[in-house]
């Protein structure tokens, strides 16, 4: 058996019990609330005003929803893989159950088998591959190529086709990073579609490559240097790859997390006193991606470790309006006294562990530190079914929606872990996030 057919096996042959499908429910919402509200933004009209011209095509509805979900940088975050699953495979999963008219089971399982295919391909690039490629693009078509075989009942051998022709179609580089161009938000939206596309065209029996993974040609050969394919397949019975799952508390990369963790500690510690320094130890991904001491757009201050920090600890709270001009502008001081650098042991932990350090030097002498081995949003400090609720609803208010909507909309998504719960609500996302 090639990998990816061992992947499918593997998946199949998962238990599903209903707690995974309300936790699949939960992260469905987080996903959905980040579309609606990604709805409100420069990026996401455009996007909306794309759609709108293309009809009715589940795979660029996929495309859609997938972007709009993956701007406002608030999704969710698996650390093994780091990669976005919730942009990616819930968006192709909307698609497709509006198209199938699903039933709310499928629909949760779907999702369920679309961040395990995903997150375990993620698990095993390796380092290098993220330091150009960016893994939620890279990684993402095996997602929802596998999500979208659960919900069209591939056989498996369809399902290893849909798989290859995902996998084919793998891109998404880190670049736009130089300019804070919208890419990343193309990246999202063309893994969930890849995944649409590849999976119709196995239900005719379009074939694909068997071992687009391993394969000599394939794609760990092409892109990773440093593949650990073994991590595909280890550990089957090891929870759902969704329950592993981080949850965002804060409209940044990731990466600044635990740093705006610690940095929050220390803003209620330091309780008037003025600061003359702020050092940060962090890992090097995290420099890799978020080094950019003078952001220079809203974007750009997301992936700015120093703009983070700076923001939590002048505000003691990091929210959209942390990243404006004026508040770039604001904290330009203060961001000029922050130095980071990569140290041990976060270092060292990384993937498995997303760790800071932050210590702020006052001008009186004292010195305060706060650590992190985890941010909140982590399964080790994981937000509670509230905190979620509250999220989708903060979320759901940027994008303009009501509380009476947005009440709506929280209650028919996380009713379909019900039994024979109604789908309606899928018609209305899908008709909101394709600007009907």
């Amino acid at each position: 058996m090639t990998l990816t057919q061992q992947l499918i096996s593997l998946i199949r042959n998962k238990p599903i019990g209903n707690n995974d499908l309300e936790r699949a429910a939960f992260f469905t919402l987080d996903a959905i609330a980040n579309a609606l509200a990604g709805r409100n933004s420069e990026p996401g009209k455009k996007l909306l005003q794309w759609g709108a011209c293309q009809g009715n095509d589940a795979g660029r509805k996929a495309f859609v929803i997938g972007g709009l979900t993956h701007i406002l940088e608030t999704d969710d975050l698996h650390r093994a893989s780091v990669t976005h699953p919730g942009c990616v495979v819930v968006p192709a999963v909307f698609a497709l159950a509006e198209r199938e008219k699903s039933n709310s089971v499928d629909i949760l399982k779907a999702v369920l088998q679309g961040f395990e295919a995903m997150c375990r391909v993620g698990s095993a690039v390796g380092p290098a591959h993220y330091r150009i490629w960016h893994n939620t693009a890279t990684c993402g078509p095996f997602g929802s190529a596998m999500a979208a075989a659960s919900l069209l009942a591939l056989s498996d051998e369809q399902a290893m086709f849909a798989l290859g022709n995902a996998g084919t179609q793998s891109s998404g580089l880190w670049q736009f990073l130089e300019t804070g161009a919208m890419s990343k938000h193309l990246h999202a939206g063309r893994a969930a579609e890849a995944g649409v596309v590849a999976a119709d065209l196995a239900l005719l029996d379009f074939t694909g490559p068997p071992a687009i993974l391993e394969g000599e040609k394939g794609f760990f050969v092409a892109t990773c240097a440093d593949a650990k394919p073994e991590s595909v397949t280890a550990a089957s019975d090891a929870p759902w790859q969704l329950t592993t799952t981080s949850i965002k508390p804060w409209p940044s990369c990731r990466h600044t997390h635990p740093a705006i963790d610690a940095a929050l500690e220390l803003h209620n510690e330091l309780a008037g006193r003025e600061i003359k320094s702020v050092h940060i130890d962090t890992y090097q991904a995290a420099m890799d991606v978020c080094d950019r001491p003078n952001p220079d757009s809203e974007y750009a201050a997301k992936f700015s470790i120093f703009h983070c920090v700076a923001a939590a600890l002048d505000a003691g709270e990091v929210i959209f309006d942390s990243f404006s001009e004026a508040n770039r502008l604001r904290l330009g001081s203060l961001r000029d006294r922050i130095t980071s650098v990569v140290a041990n042991p976060y270092a060292e932990d990384y993937p498995d562990s997303w760790g800071s350090a932050v210590s702020v030097t006052c001008t009186n002498g004292d010195r305060l530190v706060a650590t992190r081995t985890a941010a909140k949003g982590d399964p080790e400090l994981a937000l509670s079914n509230d905190e979620m609720i509250a999220k989708a609803k903060m979320l759901l208010d940027h994008g303009g929606y009501s509380q009476q909507q947005a009440e709506k909309i929280i209650e028919g998504v996380l009713g379909l872990a019900k039994e024979h719960a109604s789908v309606e609500i899928v018609n209305y996302v899908c008709g909101q996030l394709n600007n009907n």
